[in-house]
Protein backbone atom coordinates (compact mmCIF):
# COMPACT_ATOMS: atom_id res chain seq x y z
CA UNK A 1 0.00 0.00 0.00
CA UNK A 2 1.39 3.55 -0.89
CA UNK A 3 2.21 5.46 2.04
CA UNK A 4 0.81 9.41 1.22
CA UNK A 5 2.23 10.35 4.37
CA UNK A 6 5.86 9.31 3.57
CA UNK A 7 5.82 10.04 0.67
CA UNK A 8 5.31 14.28 1.45
CA UNK A 9 7.95 13.87 4.44
CA UNK A 10 9.91 12.20 1.55
CA UNK A 11 9.64 14.77 -1.16
CA UNK A 12 9.98 17.96 1.55
CA UNK A 13 13.26 16.41 2.78
CA UNK A 14 14.59 16.51 -0.54
CA UNK A 15 13.91 19.97 -1.62
CA UNK A 16 14.95 20.96 2.00
CA UNK A 17 18.32 19.67 1.10
CA UNK A 18 18.38 20.92 -2.33
CA UNK A 19 17.17 24.09 -1.21
CA UNK A 20 20.29 24.24 1.54
CA UNK A 21 22.92 22.67 -1.13
CA UNK A 22 21.85 25.70 -3.22
CA UNK A 23 22.46 28.43 -0.49
CA UNK A 24 26.23 26.30 0.01
CA UNK A 25 26.85 26.95 -3.34
CA UNK A 26 25.54 30.75 -3.81
CA UNK A 27 28.12 31.79 -0.68
CA UNK A 28 31.02 29.57 -2.42
CA UNK A 29 30.89 31.77 -5.59
CA UNK A 30 30.30 34.97 -3.63
CA UNK A 31 33.23 34.21 -1.64
CA UNK A 32 31.42 34.10 1.32
CA UNK A 33 32.36 31.79 4.30
CA UNK A 34 29.76 29.19 4.33
CA UNK A 35 27.14 29.81 7.13
CA UNK A 36 28.10 33.42 7.67
CA UNK A 37 24.92 35.56 8.18
CA UNK A 38 23.64 37.32 4.68
CA UNK A 39 23.40 40.44 7.15
CA UNK A 40 27.20 40.69 7.62
CA UNK A 41 28.19 40.14 4.05
CA UNK A 42 28.89 43.35 2.46
CA UNK A 43 26.39 44.26 -0.81
CA UNK A 44 27.70 42.54 -3.73
CA UNK A 45 25.51 44.65 -6.79
CA UNK A 46 26.23 43.17 -10.61
CA UNK A 47 28.25 45.50 -12.98
CA UNK A 48 25.47 45.87 -16.31
CA UNK A 49 27.36 47.23 -19.58
CA UNK A 50 30.82 47.51 -17.74
CA UNK A 51 29.27 50.20 -15.72
CA UNK A 52 30.20 49.44 -11.74
CA UNK A 53 26.74 50.01 -10.01
CA UNK A 54 28.88 50.30 -6.58
CA UNK A 55 30.31 54.31 -8.43
CA UNK A 56 27.64 56.90 -8.80
CA UNK A 57 27.37 58.55 -11.90
CA UNK A 58 28.91 61.59 -12.79
CA UNK A 59 27.19 64.96 -11.76
CA UNK A 60 27.90 66.57 -15.35
CA UNK A 61 26.00 63.82 -16.82
CA UNK A 62 22.05 65.03 -17.04
CA UNK A 63 20.94 62.03 -18.72
CA UNK A 64 18.87 58.88 -16.95
CA UNK A 65 20.68 56.61 -16.05
CA UNK A 66 19.19 53.43 -18.55
CA UNK A 67 16.63 51.36 -16.65
CA UNK A 68 18.47 47.97 -15.42
CA UNK A 69 17.32 44.52 -16.08
CA UNK A 70 15.71 42.86 -13.17
CA UNK A 71 17.30 40.73 -11.16
CA UNK A 72 16.65 36.88 -11.96
CA UNK A 73 14.84 35.04 -8.91
CA UNK A 74 16.93 33.89 -6.35
CA UNK A 75 17.73 30.00 -6.56
CA UNK A 76 16.02 29.51 -3.22
CA UNK A 77 12.86 31.06 -4.31
CA UNK A 78 12.52 28.50 -7.26
CA UNK A 79 12.98 25.83 -5.33
CA UNK A 80 10.54 26.89 -2.73
CA UNK A 81 7.48 27.34 -5.12
CA UNK A 82 8.72 23.61 -6.43
CA UNK A 83 8.55 22.23 -3.49
CA UNK A 84 5.11 24.45 -2.41
CA UNK A 85 3.90 23.08 -5.92
CA UNK A 86 4.37 19.48 -4.60
CA UNK A 87 3.90 19.50 -1.14
CA UNK A 88 0.30 20.65 -2.65
CA UNK A 89 -0.03 17.57 -5.17
CA UNK A 90 0.53 15.06 -2.75
CA UNK A 91 -1.77 16.82 -0.36
CA UNK A 92 -4.83 16.48 -2.99
CA UNK A 93 -2.83 12.87 -3.54
CA UNK A 94 -3.28 12.06 -0.02
CA UNK A 95 -6.78 13.40 0.60
CA UNK A 96 -7.89 11.69 -2.73
CA UNK A 97 -7.08 7.94 -1.53
CA UNK A 98 -8.03 8.41 2.40
CA UNK A 99 -11.75 9.26 0.45
CA UNK A 100 -11.47 5.79 -1.54
CA UNK A 101 -9.69 3.99 1.36
CA UNK A 102 -12.94 4.60 3.27
CA UNK A 103 -15.47 3.36 0.27
CA UNK A 104 -16.76 -0.17 1.23
CA UNK A 105 -18.22 -1.84 -1.34
CA UNK A 106 -16.83 -2.40 -4.79
CA UNK A 107 -19.80 0.41 -6.49
CA UNK A 108 -18.95 2.86 -4.55
CA UNK A 109 -14.90 2.29 -4.70
CA UNK A 110 -15.50 2.82 -8.79
CA UNK A 111 -17.40 5.88 -8.58
CA UNK A 112 -14.95 7.57 -6.31
CA UNK A 113 -12.07 6.09 -8.78
CA UNK A 114 -13.82 7.99 -11.49
CA UNK A 115 -14.34 11.22 -9.70
CA UNK A 116 -10.54 11.05 -8.56
CA UNK A 117 -8.91 10.57 -11.46
CA UNK A 118 -11.42 12.92 -13.71
CA UNK A 119 -10.06 15.46 -11.20
CA UNK A 120 -6.32 14.75 -11.40
CA UNK A 121 -6.18 14.41 -15.19
CA UNK A 122 -8.64 17.21 -15.70
CA UNK A 123 -11.28 15.33 -17.32
CA UNK A 124 -14.84 14.97 -17.52
CA UNK A 125 -16.09 12.35 -18.53
CA UNK A 126 -14.87 8.88 -17.61
CA UNK A 127 -15.84 5.05 -17.72
CA UNK A 128 -13.91 2.14 -15.65
CA UNK A 129 -14.04 -1.54 -17.06
CA UNK A 130 -13.10 -4.31 -14.03
CA UNK A 131 -12.40 -7.23 -15.56
CA UNK A 132 -10.33 -9.88 -13.22
CA UNK A 133 -8.40 -12.60 -15.00
CA UNK A 134 -10.53 -15.55 -16.10
CA UNK A 135 -9.80 -18.28 -13.66
CA UNK A 136 -9.67 -16.76 -10.56
CA UNK A 137 -12.15 -16.84 -7.99
CA UNK A 138 -12.92 -13.47 -8.12
CA UNK A 139 -14.10 -13.80 -11.87
CA UNK A 140 -16.22 -16.85 -11.40
CA UNK A 141 -18.29 -15.98 -8.53
CA UNK A 142 -18.33 -12.06 -8.54
CA UNK A 143 -18.56 -11.69 -12.50
CA UNK A 144 -19.79 -13.28 -15.59
CA UNK A 145 -17.43 -14.71 -17.71
CA UNK A 146 -17.30 -14.71 -21.56
CA UNK A 147 -19.79 -11.91 -21.93
CA UNK A 148 -17.74 -9.04 -22.42
CA UNK A 149 -16.85 -6.11 -19.61
CA UNK A 150 -17.75 -7.90 -16.48
CA UNK A 151 -18.51 -4.14 -14.16
CA UNK A 152 -18.48 -1.43 -16.25
CA UNK A 153 -19.18 1.94 -14.35
CA UNK A 154 -19.78 5.95 -15.95
CA UNK A 155 -19.34 9.31 -15.20
CA UNK A 156 -20.78 11.90 -16.95
CA UNK A 157 -22.32 9.21 -19.75
CA UNK A 158 -25.93 8.54 -19.97
CA UNK A 159 -26.33 4.57 -20.21
CA UNK A 160 -27.24 4.76 -23.68
CA UNK A 161 -23.89 6.44 -24.15
CA UNK A 162 -21.96 3.84 -22.63
CA UNK A 163 -23.89 1.17 -24.58
CA UNK A 164 -22.53 3.60 -27.39
CA UNK A 165 -19.00 2.53 -26.39
CA UNK A 166 -19.47 -0.29 -25.71
CA UNK A 167 -20.56 -1.47 -29.35
CA UNK A 168 -16.59 -0.59 -30.52
CA UNK A 169 -14.62 -3.98 -30.65
CA UNK A 170 -12.74 -4.31 -27.91
CA UNK A 171 -9.57 -4.39 -30.10
CA UNK A 172 -9.74 -0.89 -30.98
CA UNK A 173 -9.88 0.62 -27.52
CA UNK A 174 -6.98 1.34 -25.80
CA UNK A 175 -8.78 0.07 -22.43
CA UNK A 176 -10.05 -3.13 -24.47
CA UNK A 177 -6.22 -4.02 -25.53
CA UNK A 178 -5.16 -3.88 -22.13
CA UNK A 179 -8.00 -5.86 -20.85
CA UNK A 180 -6.60 -8.58 -23.26
CA UNK A 181 -3.53 -8.68 -22.93
CA UNK A 182 -2.91 -6.94 -26.26
CA UNK A 183 -0.73 -3.46 -25.66
CA UNK A 184 -0.85 -0.51 -28.10
CA UNK A 185 3.12 -0.89 -28.27
CA UNK A 186 3.34 -4.60 -27.87
CA UNK A 187 5.33 -4.16 -24.70
CA UNK A 188 5.01 -3.87 -20.78
CA UNK A 189 5.84 -1.33 -18.86
CA UNK A 190 9.09 -1.29 -16.78
CA UNK A 191 7.31 -3.22 -14.14
CA UNK A 192 5.80 -5.79 -16.01
CA UNK A 193 2.41 -4.17 -16.19
CA UNK A 194 0.76 -2.72 -19.36
CA UNK A 195 1.18 1.35 -19.26
CA UNK A 196 -0.81 4.23 -20.00
CA UNK A 197 -2.20 5.12 -23.05
CA UNK A 198 -2.56 8.54 -24.06
CA UNK A 199 -4.77 9.26 -27.40
CA UNK A 200 -4.40 13.54 -27.61
CA UNK A 201 -6.11 13.48 -30.80
CA UNK A 202 -8.83 11.02 -31.23
CA UNK A 203 -9.83 13.07 -34.98
CA UNK A 204 -6.94 13.70 -36.10
CA UNK A 205 -5.69 10.12 -35.46
CA UNK A 206 -5.90 8.15 -38.71
CA UNK A 207 -4.85 5.06 -37.14
CA UNK A 208 -7.97 4.60 -35.14
CA UNK A 209 -11.03 2.27 -36.27
CA UNK A 210 -12.98 4.79 -37.56
CA UNK A 211 -16.00 3.19 -35.64
CA UNK A 212 -14.37 4.43 -32.88
CA UNK A 213 -13.94 7.99 -34.22
CA UNK A 214 -17.27 7.45 -35.11
CA UNK A 215 -18.84 6.75 -31.63
CA UNK A 216 -16.41 9.98 -30.52
CA UNK A 217 -17.85 12.63 -32.84
CA UNK A 218 -21.47 11.23 -31.53
CA UNK A 219 -20.35 11.30 -27.92
CA UNK A 220 -18.73 15.13 -28.40
CA UNK A 221 -15.43 13.67 -27.10
CA UNK A 222 -12.13 14.07 -28.22
CA UNK A 223 -9.09 12.79 -26.46
CA UNK A 224 -9.07 10.13 -24.20
CA UNK A 225 -5.90 8.79 -21.76
CA UNK A 226 -6.61 5.23 -20.06
CA UNK A 227 -4.85 3.90 -17.45
CA UNK A 228 -5.06 0.35 -16.36
CA UNK A 229 -5.79 -1.44 -13.11
CA UNK A 230 -2.67 -3.16 -12.59
CA UNK A 231 -0.13 -4.35 -9.83
CA UNK A 232 2.30 -7.44 -9.71
CA UNK A 233 0.04 -9.08 -7.33
CA UNK A 234 -3.28 -8.45 -8.69
CA UNK A 235 -2.48 -8.48 -12.29
CA UNK A 236 -4.57 -6.69 -14.28
CA UNK A 237 -8.01 -6.21 -12.98
CA UNK A 238 -9.56 -3.57 -15.34
CA UNK A 239 -9.21 -0.28 -17.04
CA UNK A 240 -10.20 3.14 -16.55
CA UNK A 241 -10.44 5.67 -19.42
CA UNK A 242 -11.06 9.79 -19.00
CA UNK A 243 -12.45 11.33 -22.22
CA UNK A 244 -12.15 15.43 -22.77
CA UNK A 245 -14.25 17.27 -24.90
CA UNK A 246 -10.94 18.84 -27.10
CA UNK A 247 -8.05 17.22 -27.97
CA UNK A 248 -5.68 17.36 -25.32
CA UNK A 249 -3.67 15.36 -22.88
CA UNK A 250 -2.67 15.49 -19.31
CA UNK A 251 1.02 16.79 -18.41
CA UNK A 252 3.41 14.85 -16.82
CA UNK A 253 2.55 15.90 -13.50
CA UNK A 254 -0.93 14.65 -14.06
CA UNK A 255 0.32 11.63 -15.13
CA UNK A 256 2.52 11.21 -12.39
CA UNK A 257 0.18 11.90 -9.89
CA UNK A 258 -2.94 9.84 -11.07
CA UNK A 259 -0.34 6.96 -11.86
CA UNK A 260 0.41 6.88 -7.97
CA UNK A 261 -3.39 7.01 -7.35
CA UNK A 262 -4.48 4.10 -10.25
CA UNK A 263 -1.69 1.68 -7.78
CA UNK A 264 -3.56 2.79 -4.42
CA UNK A 265 -6.87 2.14 -6.14
CA UNK A 266 -5.73 -0.92 -7.56
CA UNK A 267 -4.46 -2.23 -4.37
CA UNK A 268 -7.92 -1.57 -2.47
CA UNK A 269 -10.19 -2.56 -5.53
CA UNK A 270 -8.54 -5.81 -4.84
CA UNK A 271 -9.39 -6.19 -1.20
CA UNK A 272 -13.04 -5.29 -2.29
CA UNK A 273 -13.04 -7.59 -5.10
CA UNK A 274 -11.64 -10.45 -2.13
CA UNK A 275 -14.28 -9.36 -0.18
CA UNK A 276 -17.24 -9.60 -2.87
CA UNK A 277 -16.40 -13.46 -3.34
CA UNK A 278 -16.21 -13.96 0.35
CA UNK A 279 -19.49 -12.39 0.76
CA UNK A 280 -20.95 -14.49 -2.28
CA UNK A 281 -19.51 -17.40 -1.46
CA UNK A 282 -21.15 -17.00 2.58
CA UNK A 283 -24.73 -15.96 0.57
CA UNK A 284 -24.64 -18.75 -1.76
CA UNK A 285 -24.21 -21.49 1.31
CA UNK A 286 -27.23 -19.64 2.99
CA UNK A 287 -29.37 -20.47 -0.07
CA UNK A 288 -28.60 -23.55 -0.28
CA UNK A 289 -29.50 -24.83 3.50
CA UNK A 290 -32.58 -23.03 2.76
CA UNK A 291 -35.27 -24.20 1.02
CA UNK A 292 -35.16 -24.19 -2.90
CA UNK A 293 -39.19 -24.00 -3.59
CA UNK A 294 -41.94 -23.84 -1.15
CA UNK A 295 -44.57 -26.53 -0.81
CA UNK A 296 -48.22 -25.95 -1.81
CA UNK A 297 -50.55 -27.26 0.21
CA UNK A 298 -54.25 -26.67 -0.45
CA UNK A 299 -55.51 -23.50 1.90
CA UNK A 300 -52.77 -22.04 2.01
CA UNK A 301 -50.34 -19.66 0.16
CA UNK A 302 -46.50 -18.88 1.12
CA UNK A 303 -44.44 -16.49 0.62
CA UNK A 304 -40.87 -16.06 1.58
CA UNK A 305 -37.83 -13.38 1.44
CA UNK A 306 -34.65 -13.73 2.92
CA UNK A 307 -31.39 -11.36 3.05
CA UNK A 308 -28.34 -12.54 4.28
CA UNK A 309 -26.13 -10.50 5.89
CA UNK A 310 -22.37 -9.84 4.77
CA UNK A 311 -20.74 -11.93 7.25
CA UNK A 312 -23.24 -14.33 7.03
CA UNK A 313 -25.88 -15.47 9.95
CA UNK A 314 -27.74 -18.04 10.87
CA UNK A 315 -31.34 -17.11 10.00
CA UNK A 316 -33.79 -19.71 8.39
CA UNK A 317 -36.81 -20.50 7.39
CA UNK A 318 -38.90 -23.39 6.90
CA UNK A 319 -42.07 -24.95 5.41
CA UNK A 320 -42.96 -28.47 5.69
CA UNK A 321 -46.07 -30.60 4.21
CA UNK A 322 -46.81 -32.67 6.85
CA UNK A 323 -49.90 -35.60 6.98
CA UNK A 324 -53.37 -35.18 6.80
CA UNK A 325 -52.88 -32.03 4.98
CA UNK A 326 -51.21 -30.26 7.85
CA UNK A 327 -48.26 -27.96 7.73
CA UNK A 328 -45.18 -26.93 9.31
CA UNK A 329 -43.84 -23.44 9.51
CA UNK A 330 -40.70 -22.67 11.46
CA UNK A 331 -38.40 -19.29 11.76
CA UNK A 332 -34.98 -19.00 13.90
CA UNK A 333 -31.92 -17.89 14.28
CA UNK A 334 -28.83 -18.94 15.31
CA UNK A 335 -26.26 -17.52 17.87
CA UNK A 336 -22.92 -15.86 15.87
CA UNK A 337 -22.11 -14.89 12.27
CA UNK A 338 -19.90 -16.80 9.68
CA UNK A 339 -19.52 -20.60 8.53
CA UNK A 340 -19.94 -21.38 11.91
CA UNK A 341 -23.03 -20.38 12.12
CA UNK A 342 -24.45 -21.22 9.01
CA UNK A 343 -23.15 -24.75 9.66
CA UNK A 344 -25.61 -24.81 12.95
CA UNK A 345 -27.95 -23.50 11.39
CA UNK A 346 -27.99 -26.36 8.66
CA UNK A 347 -28.04 -29.09 11.26
CA UNK A 348 -30.68 -27.44 13.83
CA UNK A 349 -32.95 -26.82 10.66
CA UNK A 350 -32.71 -30.60 9.47
CA UNK A 351 -33.00 -31.91 12.99
CA UNK A 352 -36.52 -29.58 13.64
CA UNK A 353 -37.76 -31.14 9.84
CA UNK A 354 -37.32 -34.95 11.79
CA UNK A 355 -38.72 -33.92 14.63
CA UNK A 356 -41.76 -32.22 13.09
CA UNK A 357 -42.41 -35.10 11.27
CA UNK A 358 -42.57 -37.21 14.16
CA UNK A 359 -44.78 -35.22 17.08
CA UNK A 360 -44.92 -32.15 14.49
CA UNK A 361 -48.79 -31.88 16.17
CA UNK A 362 -47.15 -30.88 19.68
CA UNK A 363 -44.85 -27.67 18.67
CA UNK A 364 -43.60 -27.72 22.70
CA UNK A 365 -42.30 -31.13 22.21
CA UNK A 366 -40.68 -30.21 18.64
CA UNK A 367 -38.93 -27.71 20.18
CA UNK A 368 -37.97 -29.37 23.55
CA UNK A 369 -36.29 -31.93 21.61
CA UNK A 370 -34.70 -29.38 19.78
CA UNK A 371 -33.20 -27.88 22.59
CA UNK A 372 -31.89 -30.84 23.88
CA UNK A 373 -30.21 -31.46 21.00
CA UNK A 374 -28.72 -28.01 20.94
CA UNK A 375 -27.52 -28.69 24.71
CA UNK A 376 -26.39 -31.40 23.83
CA UNK A 377 -24.33 -31.29 20.82
CA UNK A 378 -23.39 -27.74 20.85
CA UNK A 379 -22.92 -26.32 24.81
CA UNK A 380 -21.50 -23.17 23.94
CA UNK A 381 -24.35 -21.81 20.99
CA UNK A 382 -27.65 -20.43 21.53
CA UNK A 383 -30.72 -20.40 19.19
CA UNK A 384 -33.98 -18.77 18.63
CA UNK A 385 -36.76 -20.10 17.05
CA UNK A 386 -40.52 -20.85 16.38
CA UNK A 387 -42.21 -23.41 15.24
CA UNK A 388 -46.22 -23.77 14.20
CA UNK A 389 -48.38 -26.60 13.24
CA UNK A 390 -50.86 -25.09 11.18
CA UNK A 391 -54.20 -27.05 9.33
CA UNK A 392 -55.35 -25.18 6.72
CA UNK A 393 -58.99 -26.72 6.26
CA UNK A 394 -59.68 -25.83 9.69
CA UNK A 395 -58.12 -22.52 9.52
CA UNK A 396 -55.90 -23.49 13.06
CA UNK A 397 -52.83 -22.71 14.06
CA UNK A 398 -50.89 -24.31 16.89
CA UNK A 399 -47.62 -22.56 17.75
CA UNK A 400 -44.93 -22.32 19.80
CA UNK A 401 -41.34 -19.81 20.44
CA UNK A 402 -38.23 -19.78 22.07
CA UNK A 403 -37.15 -16.70 22.94
CA UNK A 404 -38.23 -15.18 19.59
CA UNK A 405 -40.54 -12.58 17.68
CA UNK A 406 -44.20 -12.77 17.68
CA UNK A 407 -46.04 -13.84 15.02
CA UNK A 408 -48.00 -11.17 13.32
CA UNK A 409 -51.36 -11.38 11.42
CA UNK A 410 -52.63 -9.18 8.71
CA UNK A 411 -56.07 -8.81 8.12
CA UNK A 412 -58.76 -6.75 6.62
CA UNK A 413 -60.38 -6.62 10.30
CA UNK A 414 -56.98 -6.60 12.25
CA UNK A 415 -53.48 -6.20 12.12
CA UNK A 416 -52.27 -7.02 15.61
CA UNK A 417 -49.42 -9.50 17.37
CA UNK A 418 -49.85 -12.94 18.69
CA UNK A 419 -49.63 -12.81 22.26
CA UNK A 420 -47.06 -15.86 22.72
CA UNK A 421 -45.73 -16.43 26.34
CA UNK A 422 -41.93 -15.30 27.21
CA UNK A 423 -39.48 -17.62 27.15
CA UNK A 424 -35.79 -17.81 26.93
CA UNK A 425 -33.50 -18.93 23.94
CA UNK A 426 -32.54 -22.53 23.07
CA UNK A 427 -29.67 -23.75 25.00
CA UNK A 428 -30.05 -21.35 27.99
CA UNK A 429 -31.56 -22.86 30.50
CA UNK A 430 -31.01 -26.43 31.44
CA UNK A 431 -34.43 -27.77 30.22
CA UNK A 432 -36.64 -25.74 28.11
CA UNK A 433 -40.38 -26.01 28.15
CA UNK A 434 -43.72 -23.15 27.39
CA UNK A 435 -47.06 -23.22 26.87
CA UNK A 436 -48.26 -23.24 23.53
CA UNK A 437 -50.73 -20.92 21.67
CA UNK A 438 -54.00 -21.55 19.25
CA UNK A 439 -54.31 -19.09 16.21
CA UNK A 440 -57.38 -18.86 14.34
CA UNK A 441 -56.79 -16.92 11.19
CA UNK A 442 -60.06 -15.47 9.43
CA UNK A 443 -60.27 -16.11 5.70
CA UNK A 444 -57.98 -13.98 3.95
CA UNK A 445 -55.91 -13.25 6.43
CA UNK A 446 -51.86 -13.62 6.45
CA UNK A 447 -49.56 -14.61 9.21
CA UNK A 448 -46.14 -13.14 9.03
CA UNK A 449 -42.94 -15.22 10.63
CA UNK A 450 -39.86 -13.15 10.69
CA UNK A 451 -36.66 -12.93 12.66
CA UNK A 452 -35.61 -9.99 14.86
CA UNK A 453 -32.66 -9.34 11.90
CA UNK A 454 -35.49 -7.36 10.03
CA UNK A 455 -35.93 -5.17 13.53
CA UNK A 456 -32.20 -5.13 14.28
CA UNK A 457 -32.07 -3.23 10.74
CA UNK A 458 -33.82 -0.26 11.62
CA UNK A 459 -31.67 0.77 14.07
CA UNK A 460 -34.19 1.96 15.91
CA UNK A 461 -34.84 0.32 19.46
CA UNK A 462 -36.92 -2.55 19.71
CA UNK A 463 -40.25 -1.20 21.08
CA UNK A 464 -39.67 1.39 18.34
CA UNK A 465 -39.28 -1.12 15.98
CA UNK A 466 -42.13 -3.30 16.68
CA UNK A 467 -44.21 -0.40 16.10
CA UNK A 468 -42.79 0.58 13.10
CA UNK A 469 -43.80 -3.03 11.47
CA UNK A 470 -47.04 -2.90 13.07
CA UNK A 471 -47.26 0.35 10.44
CA UNK A 472 -46.13 -1.42 7.94
CA UNK A 473 -48.44 -4.01 7.83
CA UNK A 474 -51.22 -2.15 8.66
CA UNK A 475 -50.39 -0.09 5.70
CA UNK A 476 -50.49 -2.56 2.66
CA UNK A 477 -52.83 -1.93 0.37
CA UNK A 478 -56.20 -3.62 0.17
CA UNK A 479 -55.05 -4.92 -3.69
CA UNK A 480 -52.10 -6.68 -2.40
CA UNK A 481 -53.74 -8.21 1.09
CA UNK A 482 -54.71 -11.65 -1.47
CA UNK A 483 -50.73 -12.05 -2.50
CA UNK A 484 -48.70 -13.11 0.61
CA UNK A 485 -45.40 -11.93 -2.11
CA UNK A 486 -47.09 -8.70 -2.06
CA UNK A 487 -47.18 -8.13 1.46
CA UNK A 488 -43.60 -9.55 2.30
CA UNK A 489 -42.39 -7.00 -0.31
CA UNK A 490 -44.55 -3.85 0.79
CA UNK A 491 -43.32 -4.60 4.17
CA UNK A 492 -39.85 -5.11 3.76
CA UNK A 493 -39.72 -1.91 1.63
CA UNK A 494 -42.05 0.51 4.50
CA UNK A 495 -39.68 -1.18 7.07
CA UNK A 496 -36.20 -0.78 5.86
CA UNK A 497 -35.71 2.30 3.23
CA UNK A 498 -33.07 3.50 1.60
CA UNK A 499 -30.93 0.10 1.35
CA UNK A 500 -31.29 -1.17 4.64
CA UNK A 501 -32.61 -4.29 3.32
CA UNK A 502 -30.02 -4.75 1.06
CA UNK A 503 -27.59 -8.00 1.19
CA UNK A 504 -24.62 -6.10 3.10
CA UNK A 505 -26.94 -4.35 5.34
CA UNK A 506 -26.05 -6.15 8.49
CA UNK A 507 -27.80 -8.32 10.53
CA UNK A 508 -30.04 -11.37 8.36
CA UNK A 509 -33.60 -10.81 7.89
CA UNK A 510 -36.46 -13.75 7.36
CA UNK A 511 -40.03 -13.17 6.33
CA UNK A 512 -42.15 -15.88 5.82
CA UNK A 513 -45.48 -14.81 5.04
CA UNK A 514 -48.96 -17.75 5.15
CA UNK A 515 -52.09 -16.02 3.23
CA UNK A 516 -54.96 -18.66 4.47
CA UNK A 517 -58.31 -18.99 1.99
Amino acid sequence: MLDIPLLVRVHVDALIAAQNDMGVCDAIERNEPVGKPTAMSAPHLPKVAGIDSAVPAPAQTSSPMPAFPAAPAPPGAVIQDRLAGWVSDLTTLHELTERLARTGSLDEALHELLRAGAALVGARRGMVVLEPPPGTSRANDCFDEGRGPALTKRLGFTHAELGHIETVPRSAIAYGRILDGRLPDGQPGPAGQPEAVADGDLLGDKTLDPRYREVAVRLGYAASYTLPLASTAAGTLGAAVWMYDEPAAPVERQCHLVGLYMRYATEHLDRLLELEHARATVATVAEELLPSRLPRVPGVQLAARHRTGPRGGGDWYDALPLPEGALGLAVGSVSGAGPSALAAMGRLRASLRAYAVMEGEDPVAVLSDLELLLRLTEPARTATALFAYAEPARRKIVLAGAGHTPPLVVGERRTEFVETSLSAPLGMLACWEAPSVELSPEPGETVLLYTDGLLRRTGDPMDRAFARLHAAAASVPMPARDNPAAIADHVLRTVLPEGLDEADGGEDVVLLAARFD
